[in-house]
């Protein structure tokens, strides 16, 4: 049995994203663009990931955060030697609502 590392890391991020947007008031709850960055809760993602996030301070009631885990490969993953999996994202943002958006990244490879 081969285990894909990349596929494990993509499965990880998407289980932590799932359980954010299952329950973004326990993961959600901050007053400024630094504790977006000290969330405790940002270690649990995969090695690589990369986070930003803009809003709160000033004054602003605006929040956007994006956490996006890439992965790159060239053997067309998940049997499409065509369409492969890049990456996934989830973006949040806070405007008197909260929204988040979760997604994967494809990259089209050379037929």
């Amino acid at each position: 049995m081969i285990i894909d590392l990349r596929e494990q890391q993509l499965l990880k991020f998407e289980q932590i994203a799932q359980k954010i947007m299952a329950q973004p008031e326990t993961y959600l709850n901050f007053d400024s663009v630094a504790d977006f960055y000290q969330a405790t809760w940002l270690d649990d993602f995969p090695k690589g990931t990369t986070f930003y996030a803009s809003g709160l301070d000033d004054g602003a009631e605006q929040f956007y955060a994006r956490i996006e885990l890439r992965v790159y490969r060239h053997d067309g993953a998940l049997g499409n030697p065509h369409h492969a999996r890049q990456g996934c994202y989830l973006n949040i943002t806070h405007n008197h609502k909260t929204e988040i958006q979760f997604g994967f990244i494809f990259a089209l490879t050379a037929q």
